[in-house]
């Protein structure tokens, strides 16, 4: 705004303050009063005194922490940060690499501030006021070596005592030639938090008409994090790691490591489901039992890439039911892929309780233990012991990283005393292969085969015999032994405008039955323009049927701009072994404000196969609402109908009230920022601080750094934002309070000062209020911008000089406002008397 002559840098040894000279003859309008812009001329200069700030270290975030502002010499403005021995190690810097004199200075008490720049040459340190930052740039000669993104565990949030509960419900409904049927599901996560521990319930809702209501609960657990271990403590329900034997359920108490813990670049697994939908369709999926996920699904193609972590292993039963009642499944092999380890890095768990799966009415007990160890870089050492009544199993295996690709190779040796029958021993040997190949840019996500002898068991299935021979359950391995497995995901990329395809599969063997469970699954896309399109099929081995059944499919999706909203078009085609060909067009989009209102309608046409020809129609809609998010489906069809809708979301108590969010994750901010109602938080899609000054972000990833941000833009006007980002690094499943001061809630005024004989105030005069606070400065014309002004009447003190004569007062009346005024602003108009 200003226009300037040059710009001084008053430099010391550790804060570098920027002095501006301005030529106020570009300021003086002709024949007006002269300007003083000294005051403008020196940087933001910080008072004397403690704050607590944020910690930049060469522009990287690392924590907050209190630092001590001292004037240093006799010039008052020359006020700078202090470094003593915490704070020095703190930002990184090797004390190791101190120089004699520097050490002394850490060490002498008639050292009354030594700056950063007396310790350490060439260091420079910024204190910005406004932002309570701490900007610290320091020579990388000069500091400790860290992994890139490390946290240090001081700066660790626990967050605040707290109670949360996350729920997503729904409900289907679909009738059939006469017949009817209802399934309902409802899905909880209560939990609370008192310092570092965190208590969690999850369990969930089913109903069917036919066989009622029925609550399953899936894990109950108290955990805590151990930093010090970089692990994991649990007590209650829980899984163990699936990452050498399959992943089971207990209850009792576990100690494991949490990759999470190390730093983003030292971190070394759920899978994305693909299926197609025929009509709206509700799909589940379950592991070992237990419903893990349930959702309705639009008409076409389908994506699960949000499922929880369970475990490592154990396989995904898939089940969709389509809007006529049919219903088809599959199953998603779910295993780990290769991991090596970094040299030195040691990863462990101890899991002590007991066996707890819903297809046994007992519980036996349980004890397992694994540990994995990088040696060097190209070998990582794993093994583990698992045991259980008349089971026990050990497992040993190594990792190695090499240029060909990342290989495992382990064997399992299992003891089985099943009563009544004997003694069964058995071997289980895996090796697991994975490499990006990069001149080709394949990715071999997966490739994994194991062989069981015909007397090895897993746990599972071990439990399950030895309650089958006590007059358990019965029929529990009708599935059969395995005998062997083989799995395959790849991801192909082509040269540039050629697109990619994706190969997945899996076949498995058993020793006490014939025939193959096989299924694979293969896909191109690519896109012309702004057409995007895909072709896939599918195959799989119907053993009931005894024969393949195959899906082809091809599916088009062209972007339409109509006025300011796109609507996306596409035209699906589906055919299979049966001869059924099914056609679907629909249309998807989205309204309102942050997109909150998504929708979509398709028709469909089903011909072939023998049957007759139908034709369906149906739409879905999703509405995101500040509080939960609203979902709703119908369609009809020759025969059929079907209708369905959903709710989701979460809430947070705390000491500072309740809290709602769309989306419930698993570590989460309240932002808390008075009268700032309607502003956009840039950490969530369309998140916004709702009218009791609340926002909780539900996106945040633990023991690392995370920046939430509110942009100014959506804040009323008579609002204004001290600071507009704030910087945190919480522990998993934390509740962490984000304050952001602001000042206002009042009204915001544009004043038009003159003086008595109606020429403008002057540019650059400072305002004062009544009690002589500075609420603003004059603007162009004699503008002046207010904030926060609470009352209709008052009185304002100007001054552009130091002179009595160089200065004035007014007085203003506003007009009265209308309830909606606070988000407006509003005009007045003054006259300056002296």
């Amino acid at each position: 705004m200003f226009a300037s002559t040059g710009v001084i840098a008053a430099t010391t040894d550790a804060t570098q303050v920027a002095e501006v000279q301005f030529n106020d003859l570009f300021l003086q309008r002709p024949g007006g009063a002269r300007v003083d812009v000294s005051r403008f001329e020196k940087g933001n200069v910080a008072l004397p005194g403690s704050y607590r700030a944020d910690l930049f270290v060469n522009t990287n975030w690392i924590g907050r922490a209190e630092i001590t502002l001292r004037q240093v010499g006799d010039n008052p403005s020359n006020v700078q940060p202090c470094f003593n021995r915490d704070l020095l190690q703190q930002v990184g810097v090797d004390l190791a690499k101190l120089s004699p004199e520097a050490t002394h200075m850490l060490t002498d008490p008639n050292q009354a501030c030594a700056t950063i720049g007396m310790l350490v040459p060439d260091a420079v340190a910024t204190f910005d006021n406004g932002e309570q930052r701490l900007d610290v740039s320091i020579p990388q000669a000069s500091l400790s070596r860290a992994a890139r993104g490390y946290v240090d565990p001081r700066y660790w949030d626990e967050g605040v005592p707290a109670a949360l509960l996350s729920y997503n419900g729904n409900i289907y409904r679909a009738e059939n030639r006469g017949a009817s049927s209802t399934q309902a599901f409802l899905g909880l996560t209560a939990g609370l938090n008192v310092g570092p521990w965190r208590f969690r319930h999850n369990g969930n809702t089913t109903y069917d008409s036919r066989g009622g209501p029925h609550y399953q609960s899936v894990q109950t657990s108290l955990q805590r994090s151990i930093a010090r271990l970089k692990a994991q403590f649990v007590i209650g329900d829980a899984f163990t790691d699936g990452t050498m034997f399959d992943s089971v359920g207990f209850r009792g108490v576990q100690l494991a490591s949490d990759e999470r813990m190390y730093p983003e670049s030292q971190r070394g697994y759920a899978p994305t489901i693909h299926g197609i939908a025929n009509s709206n369709a509700l799909v589940q999926v379950r592991q070992n039992g237990n419903v893990i996920y349930s959702a309705n699904v639009a008409t076409g193609p389908f994506v699960i890439d949000d499922l929880y972590t369970t475990g490592y292993g154990g396989d995904l039963d898939v089940i969709v039911t389509e809007a006529d009642g049919s219903i088809h499944t599959f199953k998603v092999p779910y295993a780990s892929a290769v991991s090596s380890l970094r040299p030195g890095v040691t990863h462990f768990s101890v899991t002590a309780g007991q066996y707890r799966s819903p297809l046994l009415s007992s519980k036996p007990a349980l004890f397992q233990a694994t540990v994995q160890h990088g040696f060097t870089n190209l070998i990582t050492g794993y093994g583990g012991v698992t045991a259980a009544p008349g089971y026990v199993a050990g497992v040993v295996g190594a990792a190695l990283n090499t240029q060909l690709g990342a290989f495992a190779l382990d064997i399992t040796q299992a003891n089985t005393d099943l009563p009544g029958i004997g003694t069964r021993h058995g071997q289980s040997v895996r090796i697991s292969y994975s490499k990006l190949i990069s001149p080709t840019h394949t990715n071999i996500a997966v490739a994994a085969y194991r062989y069981s002898s015909s007397g090895y068991l897993g746990l599972q299935d071990a439990m399950q015999l030895r309650g089958q021979q006590t007059g358990g359950v019965s029929g529990l391995l009708s599935g059969g032994v395995r005998r062997g497995q083989f799995q395959v995901t790849l991801n192909q990329s082509l040269p540039e405008g050629w697109g990619a395809f994706y190969l997945s599969g899996s076949t498995v063997n058993y020793w006490n039955r014939g025939g193959n469970d096989t299924q694979y699954q293969a896909g191109y896309n690519n896109n012309f323009r702004r057409i995007n399109y895909g072709v896939s099929a599918a195959r799989q081995f119907d053993v009931t049927q005894n024969r393949w059944d195959n899906r082809f499919m091809l599916n088009v999706s062209i972007p339409l701009n109509l006025g300011s909203r796109t609507v996306y078009s596409s035209t699906s085609l589906q055919h299979d072994s049966r001869g059924s060909t099914v056609v679907q067009q629909s249309m998807t989009g989205a309204l309102g404000v942050d997109n909150a209102l998504s929708y979509g309608v398709n028709v469909g046409r089903t011909s072939g196969g023998g049957a007759r020809a139908a034709t369906n129609v149906g739409g879905n809609v999703s509405y995101m609402s500040p509080y939960a998010t609203v979902t709703g489906n119908a369609s009809t069809g020759t025969g059929f109908k079907q209708y369905g809708g959903g709710i989701s979301g979460g809430m947070v108590a705390y000491a500072g009230g309740v809290a709602f969010t769309p989306t419930m994750g698993e570590t989460v901010a309240i932002v808390e920022a008075k009268d700032a109602h309607g502003a956009r938080v840039t950490a969530g899609s369309g998140l916004r601080v709702d009218p009791f000054g609340h926002a909780l972000v539900s996106s945040l990833t633990p023991f690392s750094t995370n920046e939430v941000e509110i942009d100014p833009k959506g804040v009323p006007m008579s609002v204004e934002l001290k600071s507009s980002a704030q910087h945190i690094a919480p522990t998993a499943g934390a509740v962490v309070r984000l304050k952001f001061e602001t000042e206002g809630g009042g009204r915001a005024v544009i004043m038009r000062a003159r003086m008595a004989d109606g020429e403008p105030v002057p540019f650059g005069a400072e305002v004062s209020d009544a009690a002589g606070r500075n609420v603003g400065t004059v603007a162009q014309d004699g503008r002046i911008v207010l904030r926060g002004v609470k009352t209709d009447t008052g009185t304002l003190n100007v001054k552009w000089g130091d002179t009595v004569a160089e200065g004035c007062s007014m007085s203003y009346t506003l007009a009265t406002a209308s309830k909606t005024s606070k988000q407006r602003w509003t005009d007045a108009e003054a006259v300056c008397t002296k």
